[in-house]
């Protein structure tokens, strides 16, 4: 007789919780055959796709492989592919890659952005809601830097492309705009001499009356103080109708001229659950106290796909609700499959915390409130407790170790398709050519195309930087952030050598 099959969809908190809860151990069988299915064939811990964003942590610190993560269990299988839809009568999950059967099926598919049926606002912010976002926002943010240093005769353009609006005051919202105003620090104080400390201005735009509103009032008050300790502008009450190329409009008339207009404001379910009967508020499954829907015993959706009753409303869309609800759904229907009943779903508040910047948190843990280094340190403990894999938490602890101490953005890197095309012939003197290796016999000439302050400081003191690792030369005394680039590296490299991995970003740590 086979086992049972279950169709897990999604690899987020709740699906991996789910699957983790499903395999059976290597001391004995299994009762269930697990299928997981994900469009991609990685896990995001997204509370730090913001440090992705702010050149803070590369990628392999906050994505992780999906099957690496789950290679230990013996009936789980992965498959990589888009699910479409869902057949209820016949019990199959649709993908692009073909059905998938199911007797017991869990869907965790998630959330995404929500734009509040505005396509203007879709098409013209970016977001942060996964890793590719997260990338492309950081490839947006250095790259304002680097049209800025070329504006220097047109001060409004100039003006638009150092001015970043941060819609949402929520955690992330926060977060973001706190890690940034640091990068937004040390690219005017070393990275780019010729861009003025006062010039950038980052704007954090909330509807409500304050961010991060689900806090307590001294919290909130700290946070805010902490935002603009760090030059972070606070427009509350404000409420954003629309975004276009130069900005964003807001309820009134009011406008902030922006290149760069990040959306923070919210999410909703993933449009799958629309293919269920009762939907509720975002979007969101309304399901039942044991996470089931009405009429389909045999389907849970947990996580942010479900709206889960709570004792004052509906639970939130948080990772710690996808992990227990993701967890909760599993053990059911191990139940059911023994026989059982399905037990009813009960919450555990482990506190909300959000970061204000390096060393600086709001925390609040039940009636306990904490604030500063102290908020910062339980933050830190938290996430990294949460972190999938120990890859992934020795990058975190390396990357938050080194940025504390030495208050360095390791990752500053424009990555993607067509960015060395992209490169202005102007940055590189006459050189077009490919970069020379500094240690090939033929290193003669002007300095690569990467020496991007060549015209500005001279073909000296550009040739100069370009022979200063080559063999028996000496570095200058003392840390210097070539030297503090290269311990990094060492950082990097030995944390992979120990763990027997590779970078998901070789790039972040290449000579």
């Amino acid at each position: 007789m086979s086992r049972p099959r279950v169709v897990i969809v999604g690899a987020g908190f709740a699906g991996l919780a789910a699957a983790k809860a499903l395999a059976g151990k290597p001391w004995y069988r299994a009762r269930v055959d697990v299928t997981v299915v994900d469009c991609r064939n990685h896990h995001v811990f997204t509370p730090f796709l913001y440090q992705v964003a702010t050149a803070l942590l590369e990628p392999s610190g906050t994505a992780q492989p999906v099957r690496a993560l789950l290679r230990k269990l013996p009936n789980i299988d992965v498959r990589l592919a888009q699910v479409t839809g869902l057949n209820l009568t016949l019990r199959r999950v649709e993908t692009d890659r073909g059905p998938v059967a199911y007797d017991y099926l869990i869907l965790a598919a998630g959330a995404v952005n929500d734009y509040f049926a505005n396509p203007r606002i879709a098409g013209r912010s970016l977001a942060l809601n996964d890793l590719d976002e997260a990338l492309t926002l950081r490839n947006h943010i250095l790259g304002c830097f680097e049209a800025a240093r070329w504006a220097a005769g047109d001060p409004a353009r100039r003006a638009r492309l150092l001015t970043f609006a941060v819609v949402g005051g929520g955690p992330t919202g926060v977060e973001f705009s706190a890690a940034l105003a640091v990068l937004v620090k040390e690219l005017t104080g070393r990275g780019f001499p010729g861009i003025g400390a006062a010039e950038p201005r980052i704007v954090l735009v909330e509807a409500s009356a304050a961010p991060l509103g689900s806090f307590a009032a001294d919290l909130r008050e700290a946070a805010a103080a902490g935002l603009r300790a760090r030059g972070v502008e606070i427009r509350s009450g404000a409420e954003v109708t629309d975004v276009d190329e130069d900005g964003l409009t807001m309820a009134g008339g009011d406008r902030i001229d922006a290149v760069t207009v990040v959306w923070a404001a919210g999410v909703r379910a993933n449009a799958l659950a629309a293919a269920l009967p009762v939907t509720g508020s975002h979007g969101r499954v309304v399901v039942d106290p044991t996470l089931q829907i009405p009429r389909h015993p045999e389907i849970f959706v947990v996580g942010d796909m479900a709206q889960i009753p709570g004792r004052a409303g509906p639970l939130p869309m948080v990772a710690q609700v996808a992990i227990q609800s993701g967890r909760r759904a599993a053990r059911s229907v191990l139940a059911l499959c023994a026989g059982g009943k399905a037990r009813r779903f009960r919450y555990r508040d482990l506190g909300t915390m959000a970061t204000v910047g390096r060393g600086d948190a709001v925390a609040q843990i039940g009636q306990l409130h904490l604030s500063g280094l102290t908020g910062w340190l339980a933050w830190l403990g938290v996430h990294i407790a949460r972190t999938a894999g120990p890859e992934a938490k020795a990058s975190v602890i390396l990357g938050s170790v080194r940025g504390f101490i030495f208050g360095v953005r390791p990752v500053q890197i424009i990555t993607g398709p067509g960015q060395r095309a992209s490169v202005r012939p102007e940055l590189a003197g006459t050189a077009t050519g490919p970069a020379r290796d500094p240690r090939s016999p033929a290193r003669a000439g002007l300095p690569s195309v990467n020496v991007g302050n060549a015209n500005d400081f001279g073909r000296i003191a550009a040739l100069s930087w370009w022979t200063q690792d080559l063999p028996g030369r000496r570095p200058a005394p003392g840390p210097s952030p070539g030297s503090l680039k290269r311990l990094s590296t060492r950082m990097t490299r030995l944390r992979h050598a120990a763990f027997g991995i590779k970078s998901q970003a070789k790039d972040n740590y290449s000579p």
